[in-house]
């Protein structure tokens, strides 16, 4: 299910982000389109097509200083099951369609954010995501090599039990890509229920949601229309609209990702406000159903945990002025919580079915309000 730039820019609704989000989280062009600071012209592939397809999420890794606290929280507000746990990591499924990796790290490995950053009250975040592994069609070890040495690539094979065979690569702002057949595990989430127990009590009862869909990675890029093509040529994303600060792409079947950061396009891009750190996940959303949009809030009140509304859009007030979507008529419903090592998790009510409803709610404005 994809839609065209021209068709997104034409039928996508007006852009903002709900209260108490700044306007910054979902991208700083959202009311300037077409602003120098905002150009959204097209730019040169970063390198011919491969001609891939993703098919399969095979894992996000995480590094934790508590990686257990981590992987019990995820089972019990998200539904999650674990799969192993050997003491250095724990493995889960997401449900049939994902899974994510909780490695253990010295709390010290990690940076002290701002007052503010991370669960909200200023506490240092430790828990990052380091990296990503998708699964791609037509695989031969030896050809998928030679398509990334052939464009400038230097591949790093990681192969494992089983028959999997993957290529670790680095994207422009260096960050770690898996690539991957199907035989890690997107074929043990087919061939073998999780059955680990959880060696950390559950923090609060289960919610009994379950996880259905990788409604976005908030992902960081110094330069996203590289980023964003980079992904695209490589592995067969497929983009929904320009920003003019952000990209987001279509995963296949997979889910989506919002690739946001310097535009190369700026006059003063990579200068002051212009430049951007790239490589990194401030924030991942899944969806998850069932979806009752106060009794989310309560789920999450009720067990100690902020709900703070996300609904990414606004519409003029009677004054003029912009004014956040209420979130229970909004076109895109959100909340961010923080997990137990600090991550800022959001949830939504996006499935593959309604997939489209953040782009949809997301178009920008241009720099004259039209």
């Amino acid at each position: 299910m994809t839609i065209s730039r021209r068709a997104a820019l034409q039928a996508l609704g007006a852009a903002a982000v709900g209260a108490p989000l700044s306007l910054s989280a979902q991208g700083r062009c959202m009311l300037t389109l077409g602003s120098p600071a905002c150009n959204t012209g097209d730019i040169k592939p970063i390198f011919e097509p491969t001609g891939w397809k993703t098919t399969a999420l095979d894992r996000i890794t995480f590094r934790a200083a508590d990686y257990r606290k981590e992987a019990a929280f995820y089972v019990a507000l998200m539904g999650w099951k674990l799969r192993s746990d050997d003491g250095a990591q724990a493995v889960l499924d997401m449900g049939d369609w994902g899974s994510a990796i909780f490695k253990s790290a010295p709390a010290s490995s990690f940076d002290t954010p701002a007052a503010g950053a991370g669960r909200g009250r200023g506490e240092p975040v430790r828990v990052v995501v380091e990296s990503f592994a998708f699964a791609i069609d037509r695989w031969n070890a030896k050809a998928v090599e030679a398509a990334l040495r052939q464009r400038g690539l230097a591949p790093v094979a990681e192969n494992g039990a089983n028959g999997f065979e993957s290529f670790r690569v680095k994207d422009p702002d260096g960050w770690n890509l898996l690539i991957c057949n199907g035989n890690g595990l997107v074929k043990s989430r087919k061939s073998s229920p999780p059955a680990a127990r959880l060696a950390e009590p559950l923090p609060f009862e289960p919610t009994g949601w379950k996880t259905v869909w990788l409604d976005h990675f908030s992902f960081n890029a110094s330069d996203y229309k590289k980023s964003a093509s980079f992904y695209m040529n490589l592995l067969g994303w497929t983009p929904t609209y320009d920003e003019g600060s952000q990209n987001e792409l279509l995963m296949a079947d997979v889910g989506d990702i919002i690739v946001r950061g310097g535009n190369p396009l700026d006059p003063a891009f990579g200068q002051g406000n212009a430049r951007r750190a790239g490589g990194t996940i401030d924030h991942i959303s899944f969806g998850i159903a069932p979806w009752d949009t106060d009794g989310v809030k309560e789920a999450l009140e009720k067990r100690g945990l902020r709900a703070q509304i996300d609904t990414s859009n606004r519409h003029r007030g009677p004054d003029g002025t912009w004014v956040p979507d209420e979130i229970h008529t909004a076109a895109f419903k959100s909340y961010h919580t923080a997990t137990p090592n600090g991550f800022n998790l959001q949830i939504s009510y996006v499935t593959h079915d309604n997939r489209l409803a953040l782009p949809n709610a997301v178009k920008p404005r241009s720099a004259t309000g039209q």
